[in-house]
């Protein structure tokens, strides 16, 4: 297993298989309920609005505050086509100026307003929630990006919430054992090269 410090700078690492990969978001009951009744996002969902799916269960619990903050109560696992994910990638901006990779920061925001997928590296995070020292990426959707999302690509939705709380409870009582075994299996995704290089993923270990 590596380490987190010897973790790539910026590295997708998710659950996946031959065909999908899991993402998270954390929604209110009212959203949550019937996209899992439906196996997919239905009203009151909103297609007009960027969503941002994150493949990574830790992150997703330090946005979401392990499911207590207000209208992110229920946390969702979303299995997508890899196929999907990577068109998102690939047709992404980088949500942030980065002057190492776009030195014309207005081609820069000129493309970013026209992508209908943004690309963020945030801080990883470990099972206190604390910043680690590499990133995690998340993946706002919308436009097109958003219709791809909800009509194509989701292959079934799941309930986690009670992971989040089951593993929160464990840390209250001091088992981080426990709580490290309840954690969702993540490991690198492979990313095809170009993909890799569009997004500005570390190509070294």
């Amino acid at each position: 297993m590596i380490g987190a410090m010897e973790r790539p700078l910026r590295e997708i690492r998710a659950g996946y298989g031959a065909e999908t990969i899991t993402v998270y978001q954390a929604y209110a009951p009212a959203v949550a309920a019937p996209a899992l009744r439906h196996g997919r996002f239905v009203a009151p969902f909103k297609r007009d609005r960027m969503t941002w799916v994150k493949p990574s269960f830790l992150w997703m619990m330090y946005r979401c505050g392990w499911a207590t903050k207000p209208d992110q109560e229920c946390v969702l696992a979303i299995e997508i086509s890899r196929t999907g994910f990577e068109w998102a990638l690939a047709n992404s901006c980088l949500s942030h100026h980065d002057p190492d990779r776009d030195a014309d920061r207005a081609a820069w925001s000129h493309r970013l307003r026209r992508s209908p997928v943004r690309v963020q590296w945030d801080p990883e995070r470990d099972l206190d929630l604390r910043p680690l020292p590499h990133r995690s990426i998340q993946v706002g959707l919308s436009g097109e990006a958003v219709d791809r999302y909800v009509d194509d690509w989701i292959v079934a939705v799941h309930d986690v919430t009670p992971t989040a709380h089951a593993v929160r409870a464990r840390l209250t009582e001091r088992d981080r054992a426990g709580a490290l075994a309840l954690l969702p299996d993540e490991r690198p995704y492979p990313l095809p090269s170009d993909v890799a290089a569009h997004i500005g993923a570390s190509r070294d270990r």
